[in-house]
């Protein structure tokens, strides 16, 4: 039986990540970045597409698993007729090389294990040649080899054009399997010891986790949310992945599929936000730095995506020889949407500056200007249709959404030369902006039959969108119209107390077949807005809700099925993760932060 969504956990060294079922297997990691190829692709095939699954013989799904403390180090246990064996699963911070280790430990009793390892590159295409060298098992094709050990060594042989290998743990005995890439033209990595390396990993995580200042309810959901935040960072440069994976679909058997290894402008604001509410200034002054070089340049030319160092070219293309993850096909790297218009970015990039300099980030020089050279393109294009912030890959209309945001950076730039009247601009300039923006939004986007805004001039279909404009201040909290927006969207695209992003029965308003789940970043978007328009007990219901459609090691995907009650699209998803952590410290309220040292 295919596996879950759910069932996968994830570890990662904050370069690339890999996915572990509850089976025991790895069926997902891209060496040696979130954006490479994958050597194990079973997610999306089958295991002749890569796999790696160390169990105990006879065994089908553990018996139960966990993060070792805050930290990214995977324990799954195994109970047996014979005894009970631990596997400690995770990937260290690297220097070089990427290594994923993986120690089984016995428990109690004797336990007989094996190890089955199909490395297949280039998205589960290329078949290695295999060989052995210096205690290894190597694996070589084109430009990658792996390079496999065990200490102790245990029996190996090559089956099928697999790598397995057959050995037994008694109480206190361990075996650790290490498995490195590496350049095929170079010598062989160094090499490096399990069982130090799970010591620094852990040291490394409770370090890092010890720096969050959230105290309040719902900790240990918010701080697993950072640490998946965390891991979906690429360290290098500071930007952060949507999700590790493509293509996992939005409706099974759907075509709804897309490559989430990349960096979004949408996802600007709320990041940063989450990071500096959790006292996580480094990794917030990191992502605005990625920020202020990926969309430096020609603001004409601003994406609404980049790479992960910032790369503009995000060529989309299929992958036929994968059957998609339970037969949802295509299967999809890159993503066309790069080349989309989406005016939302705007403000939301410079929202997102404003934020990191009253965060007290250390000021760019060059980003005021960035921005002002942003608001000038903005000022002569706001008025025209986009693709909006869910990439439509219909025709352009004019979104709320996008009309709103334009709003956004015009009062944000108002408030930041009222803030500081040192810096360059003519406030008079933006704030005439700002009003044209906002009597058009209210005139054209405002329905007033339905007392609610809409998803584009003219239409009646609710985008959950629209939910967004009871944090931007676009409104003040008990505006009757944007408390008329939220009732609106809950009831019309409110599903088991969850929200979709928009309509899809009977619309083509996507220009794609077929539907999807309940947007999860949407919901807490709900919550959120119910906390600013006065209803937060049924807020924290809402929240509660959510936090238990988490997987038994508190993640959440992209979206959620609820007739089919299982998760759905990318996973983990950043965007999902950042929700949680906004609406919980919304419901928590600002006193359960720590003081600064020096207050």
């Amino acid at each position: 039986m295919t596996p879950r969504i759910e069932d996968y956990a994830l570890i990662g060294d904050l370069q690339t990540a890999a996915l572990v079922g509850r089976n025991g297997s790895v069926d997902w990691l891209c060496l040696p970045r979130f954006d490479s190829g994958a050597c194990f692709a079973a997610l999306l095939g089958d295991e002749d597409n890569g796999h790696w699954r160390i169990a105990p013989n006879g065994a089908e799904t553990c018996t139960r698993r966990g993060y070792a403390g805050d930290s990214l180090v995977l324990e799954t246990f195994w109970e047996t007729r014979t005894g009970t064996v631990k596997v400690i699963d995770f990937m260290p911070q690297r220097d070089r090389e990427p290594d994923v280790m993986r120690i089984v430990e016995g428990v109690s009793g004797t336990v007989e294990m094996s190890s089955v390892i199909r490395l297949r590159f280039d998205f589960g295409s290329v078949v290695p040649w295999m060989r052995r060298s210096q205690g290894h098992r190597v694996a070589v094709a084109g430009p990658d080899s792996a390079w496999l050990r065990s200490e102790p060594p245990v029996k190996t042989w090559g089956q099928q054009f697999s790598t397995c290998s057959s050995f037994s743990v008694s109480a206190g005995e361990k075996v650790a399997f290490v498995l490195t890439w590496h350049p095929s033209h170079s010598p062989r990595p160094e090499l490096v010891d399990p069982y130090e390396a799970l010591e620094n990993t852990l040291s490394d995580w409770a370090e890092w986790s010890a720096r969050c200042k959230y105290r309040g309810p719902y900790r240990e959901a918010v701080i697993r949310s950072l640490i998946t935040l965390k891991a979906l960072t690429f360290g290098p440069t500071g930007g952060i992945v949507a999700a590790p994976t493509t293509s996992l679909p939005e409706e099974i058997g759907g075509v709804r599929n897309w490559d989430y290894r990349f960096c979004w402008l949408r996802d600007s604001t709320l990041t940063l936000g989450a990071l500096v509410s959790a006292g996580f200034l480094e990794e917030a002054a990191a992502w605005r730095d990625w920020l202020l070089r990926a969309v430096a340049g020609d603001p004409a030319d601003l994406q609404i995506m980049y790479g992960l160092a910032g790369e503009r070219r995000l060529p989309e293309a299929e992958l036929p020889w994968l059957r998609g993850y339970e037969n949802s096909a295509p299967v999809r790297i890159g993503n066309a949407a790069v080349r989309q218009r989406q005016l939302d970015v705007y403000g939301e990039v410079i929202d997102s500056l404003r934020l990191a300099r009253e965060a007290g980030l250390d000021d760019k020089p060059h980003a005021w200007n960035l921005q002002l050279s942003l608001l000038g393109f903005l000022e002569s294009t706001w008025r025209e249709p986009d693709e909006g912030l869910w990439e439509i890959r219909g025709q352009r209309r004019h979104f709320v959404h996008s009309k709103v945001m334009a709003w956004v950076a015009a009062d944000r730039a108002v408030r930041t030369l009222e803030n500081n009247p040192a810096l360059a601009g003519d406030p008079d300039r933006w704030r005439a902006m700002r009003d044209a923006v906002h009597r058009e939004v209210c005139e054209k986007g405002y329905d007033p039959e339905r007392n609610t805004f809409t998803q584009s001039y003219g239409s009646r279909n609710l985008d959950a969108a629209t939910l967004l404009i009871a944090r931007t201040g676009f409104l003040p909290p008990d505006d009757p119209r944007l408390i008329g927006t939220v009732d609106a969207v809950r009831a019309e695209l409110g599903r088991d107390c969850l929200v979709r992003r928009y309509s899809t029965d009977g619309s083509s308003i996507d220009g794609l077949p077929g539907s999807e789940g309940a947007f999860l970043a949407c919901s807490f978007w709900l919550a959120d807005a119910l906390i600013l328009t006065g209803r937060a007990e049924e807020a924290r219901d809402l929240f509660e809700r959510l936090l238990a459609l988490r997987n038994d090691v508190g993640l959440l995907a992209e979206e959620y099925d609820t007739v089919g009650r299982r998760q759905l699209g990318n996973f983990p998803q950043a965007f999902s993760h950042i929700g949680l952590v906004g609406t919980a410290m919304a419901l928590a309220g600002e006193d359960t932060l720590e003081p600064d040292a020096a207050g």
